[in-house]
């Protein structure tokens, strides 16, 4: 039988803490799979890759930070990158330039599919998802998952080839 999933207001979520943050998706709080050595690994290479061009790229990376992608949806990305002229927001509700999404074993193709789409609504302009264990790396773009190997940064010319983010892991 399945679990009935217990609703609450967004009122009442904002002021929940949880370690790690937990989502919002119409009512309802779901749990993110996180915690792994592979996933926590990618993240902080990613958040640092970015946070070191952060002046030069004009952008803000920031790890595990609370986008507000609808009305009753609150998102975590593993990193977003942020324009530094976007308005300081304690959670994010104008679309960041980029996020990534680290996958764990335990994250369904359903869940994660409905995160992209979020996402997408939003109108953020890089979508990526990273296997860590396969080094397979993947664009969403109009609902659809394609490989990818080199990251833009939308409203840039800056391009890098995720294999040399990926070389960082090692």
């Amino acid at each position: 039988m399945a679990a009935t999933a217990t609703l609450i207001s967004v009122e009442e979520y904002l002021k929940t803490t949880a370690d790690p943050d937990c989502e919002y998706v119409a009512g309802v709080v779901e749990e993110r799979a996180v915690g792994e050595y592979d996933h926590a690994t990618w993240q902080i290479i990613l958040a640092a890759y970015f946070h070191a061009r952060e002046k030069e790229l004009g952008i803000v990376s920031r790890p595990e930070l609370r986008v507000q992608t609808g009305a009753e949806n609150f998102r975590v990305p593993d990193v977003t990158l942020l324009s530094r002229s976007a308005p300081r927001e304690q959670i994010i509700t104008h679309p960041p330039l980029a996020v990534f999404e680290i996958l764990s074993p335990e994250d369904s193709m359903t869940r994660t599919l409905e995160k992209l789409a979020d996402y997408e609504r939003m109108g953020i302009g890089a979508i990526w998802v990273i296997e860590p264990k396969k080094r397979l790396y993947y664009r969403y773009r109009e609902g659809q998952l394609t490989p990818g190997t080199v990251f833009e940064l939308p409203g840039s010319t800056f391009s890098v080839a995720l294999a040399e983010i990926a070389a960082l892991v090692d």
